[in-house]
């Protein structure tokens, strides 16, 4: 019998389509003339996914008694006797209810396949197995309803049904989710944007792990060897050495340029089982492997480049980190190409990165001005002369057939020449002279002695040595000016990379100091402000020589090490005017700094006294107006009067009081001195004295009260005095006909209340706006006050250990969330049976 093929419907959380999009299927596939039949589907209430089940035959579900509660299950026999072609199943990680023949839905799925019966089934990215712990830390919410990752991957067919987070959150602020009452303790909670956006990008890189695996098995199915690009691969060889962090940053680095790339490192050790030269540094390396979310691999091979292009080809590497040799120019020449020239040749199609580091030769140094060679060359000028003189000369006299001393002069005058080149002036003249003695024993009459009998030989001898001085003295003069010129262009660099590293916002100081030790090969360097230690670089010796260089009026720049010659004094002047410099750029940026909390202050001052000659001179105004009259001898009022008068005298007062208040809690507010005085407090007992504060009643307010919402931590008073700003600002927005919303509820040890309008909403740009003191964003008439109620509702609450957050409303409109501490360190379990997703276990 052939086994019947699983098709899969994955989606990121509940709400997405992935029931619909089923029964969907399954009506295109009846329409194609397919026997298909719905083995279970669970509708969640949704019109529009109960709809579409209508003209599909429906097998009947199994009624289980479990704990006087009637569970209805898929029934496996049903189904099997029916033996359709294909069966839909809704919620294939659903778990039975006790007495089932099946612990999970997806072992009867199983029975379903053997039997030969295709099955089309739904699964949630939380359902997964591996995925449990990340959604646990993602949403808070434990999945108690898990299927193995192998059951899933054995599926014939998987595909996501995708909705973006927003969407998802419009369709479950429209009721298309989950019922009325369930809807704000799902979008404060487990739906919040960031959680949908976490459990979508977990869904689609799982299914793209299982398509990498589907791939793999087909390439080698059908002997595919070759690169595909279907995933950034980035492997980084390690060598133990210093140099292996920036490898690992770069890398990671080049990885998450492409959406899912990959991070592999990897270590090729000798077969003969020893150590690493740096283990310590290794050990430490594959821990930052981890962190930056990689693997580390270790492989054995006596050739390190091949054993590497044969990792990274079996890994199907599209990237290749190495780091340049730190071997010195000499040992290039006698031990051949290195690891990056090998690894470059063998990597065929794969990218190869070479990335220089600190640790490639020695640290940046400035060349040393004086000799125009370097010792190396002097001696292997000498060698050379050394050894093909006398090679020369057996060569010479082999062919020598004439008196003639033209051949043989020219001869010599190319190996005075050639040493030249090689070893400079000093090697070269003792070249000159030697061939010149040479010269005159072996090719000039009288052969074997030093005589010289005819005056020409002799002027030959004269002129002969006179050219070889001026040629090496010539080749003298160019290597001493290319070492000028590489001391200039080292102190560009050294300059360059000293405002390069202030450019990128390094610390200037620091990097100056960092610089200047390495360039000069000094073992420390410290910059003195004032006497005072302000920056430092390396660890001096005790021995070590000091030398002072002053900077600007205050500073003093410490060197440790080796004495430092004119030119590079020189250079250290111009390095102390660049710190100096810092130094009052930094000046000038603490001034700045000092400058805008001034100008913030003048600004809040102006702000303060624009309010002031507004807003308290109206309710001063109309008190002082109806007490005149009062007092006025020659008016009788009447009663009624009277007392209109005496109660709008005490209305303004009262206003004029509350605005004095205000002001006092901003100031108390911004000098950190408010007392807060957290008790437990129930959110019930602040929103409903708040509301009648307001005077408001169900006409203008709609509560959503949830009951199991712990006490927080808070103070009553403070509290109430928040909410009441944040609903009379609601209230004062929201369009005639429209109530304000009061939701609370709980989620990880905090407690949350939302207070939702309808009203135009704010700008993004402008939300930090909203809790700027004195600012109105556009409010001109006379009843929004000063402007301080939200910024007092934030000082308030963040007083309390707590923090109000501003929200799009679903539909238009602004939330106000205020989060606050339970008084309970109990975890809060009172969110788990309002909004857990669908296919929880019964």
């Amino acid at each position: 019998m052939t086994r019947g093929r699983l098709r899969v419907l994955l989606g990121a959380a509940p709400g997405v389509g992935k029931t619909y999009t089923m029964l969907e299927e399954g009506r295109r596939l009846l329409g194609e003339g397919h026997d298909v039949v719905v083995a279970f589907v669970e509708t969640h209430g949704r019109a529009a996914t109960a709809a579409m089940v209508d003209g599909l035959e429906v097998v009947p579900r199994r009624r289980e008694e479990h704990r006087g509660l009637a569970l209805e299950e898929l029934d496996l026999d049903a189904v099997l006797a029916r033996r359709p072609e294909i069966a839909l199943v809704d919620e294939l990680a659903h778990t039975n209810a006790p007495g089932s023949r099946h612990a999970k839905r997806w072992q009867d799925v199983q029975d379903l396949l053997d039997a030969g019966i295709d099955v089309i089934s739904t699964v949630n990215a939380q359902h997964i197995e591996s995925l449990g712990d990340v959604v646990l830390e993602i949403t808070g919410a434990p999945q108690r309803e898990t299927i193995p990752d192998a059951v899933l991957r054995a599926a014939d067919q998987i595909e996501v049904v995708d909705l973006a987070p927003q969407a998802l959150r419009d369709r479950l602020a429209g009721g298309l989710v989950y019922p009325a009452e369930r809807i704000d303790a799902a979008l404060s909670n487990y739906f919040r944007l960031g959680n949908l956006t976490a459990l979508r990008e977990l869904a689609l890189l799982w299914l793209a792990d299982e398509v990498e695996q589907a791939l793999k098995a087909y390439r080698a199915q059908h002997g595919i060897t070759g690169k595909w690009e279907s995933r950034e691969r980035v492997v980084v060889a390690l060598t133990g050495g210093p140099e292996g962090e920036t490898l690992l940053r770069r890398g990671a680095r080049i990885a998450a340029r492409s959406s899912g790339g990959e991070l592999l490192a990897v270590h090729v050790t000798n077969p003969d089982g020893l150590r690493a030269r740096h283990p310590g540094a290794l050990a430490t390396q594959r821990t930052l492997v981890e962190q930056l979310g990689g693997t580390f691999h270790q492989v054995v091979g006596e050739d390190v480049p091949r054993a590497l292009v044969a990792f990274a080809k079996a890994a199907d590497a599209t990237q290749l980190v190495i780091g340049v040799s730190r071997r010195s120019r000499l040992a290039a020449a006698f031990t051949g190409p290195g690891i990056g020239a090998t690894v470059i040749r063998e990597s065929g199609d794969i990218d190869v990165h070479i990335v220089t580091h600190a640790a490639a030769g020695s640290a940046f140094s400035l060349p040393r001005l004086g000799g125009a060679l370097s010792r190396r060359r002097l001696l292997a000028g000498f060698a050379t002369s050394i050894v093909l003189g006398p090679l020369l000369s057996w060569v010479l006299l082999r062919w020598h057939v004439d008196a003639s001393l033209t051949s043989e002069v020219l001869a010599y005058q190319l190996l005075v020449i050639v040493v030249a080149l090689i070893g400079g002036i000093w090697p070269a003249l003792f070249t000159a002279v030697l061939s010149g003695l040479t010269l005159n024993v072996l090719f000039v009459d009288p052969t074997g002695t030093l005589t010289i009998a005819e005056p020409r030989n002799l002027l030959a001898l004269v002129l002969y040595v006179v050219s070889a001085m001026l040629v090496s003295y010539v080749v003298d003069q160019a290597a001493r000016r290319t070492r000028a010129a590489e001391r200039a262009a080292a102190e560009s660099q050294l300059l360059a990379g000293i405002a390069g590293s202030v450019l990128r916002g390094d610390d200037a100081l620091q990097a100056m100091a960092t610089r200047t030790r390495e360039a000069f090969g000094l073992t420390g360097v410290r910059l003195l402000v004032d006497g005072e230690p302000r920056v430092a670089d390396g660890e001096p010796a005790l021995d070590d020589r000091v030398t002072t260089v002053p900077v600007g009026q205050r500073g003093t720049l410490e060197l440790h090490g080796p004495d430092l010659d004119a030119s590079e004094r020189r250079l250290l002047q111009v390095i102390a005017a660049q710190l100096d410099a810092a130094l009052e750029h930094g000046a000038l940026a603490t001034a700045a700094e000092a400058a805008d909390v001034l100008a913030e202050a003048d600004r809040v001052r102006s702000a303060l006294l624009a309010a002031v000659g507004h807003d308290l001179r109206r309710p001063l105004t109309s008190a002082s107006a109806a007490i005149s009259a009062l007092r006025a001898p020659d008016l009788l009022l009447p009663r009624a009067e009277r007392a209109e008068l005496l109660d709008t005298a005490a209305e303004s007062l009262d206003a004029l009081a509350a605005l004095v208040t205000n002001l006092l809690d901003v100031s108390r507010v911004q000098a950190g001195v408010l007392a807060v005085r957290p008790v437990p407090t129930d959110l019930a007992d602040v929103v409903l004295p708040a509301l009648d504060e307001l005077g408001l009643g169900p006409g203008d307010v709609e509560l959503a009260l949830a009951d199991d919402v712990p006490a927080v931590a808070a103070d009553p008073g403070l509290l109430q005095r928040a909410v009441v700003n944040l609903l009379a600002n609601a209230v004062r927005h929201s369009p005639d006909g429209e109530r304000v919303r009061i939701a609370t509820s709980a989620f990880r040890g905090r407690a949350e209340l939302r207070v939702v309008d309808r009203g135009p909403g704010v700008p993004t740009e402008r939300r930090d706006d909203l809790f700027t003191p004195f600012q109105r964003l556009g409010d001109t008439d006379n009843e929004t006050g000063l402007g301080l109620g939200l910024a007092l509702s934030k000082g308030f609450i963040e007083g309390m250990g707590g923090r109000i957050d501003v929200e799009d409303t679903p539909g238009g409109g602004l939330t106000m969330v205020v989060t606050l501490p339970v008084a309970s360190a109990s975890p809060v379990a009172s969110t788990a049976p309002s909004d857990a997703p669908e296919g929880t276990e019964p």
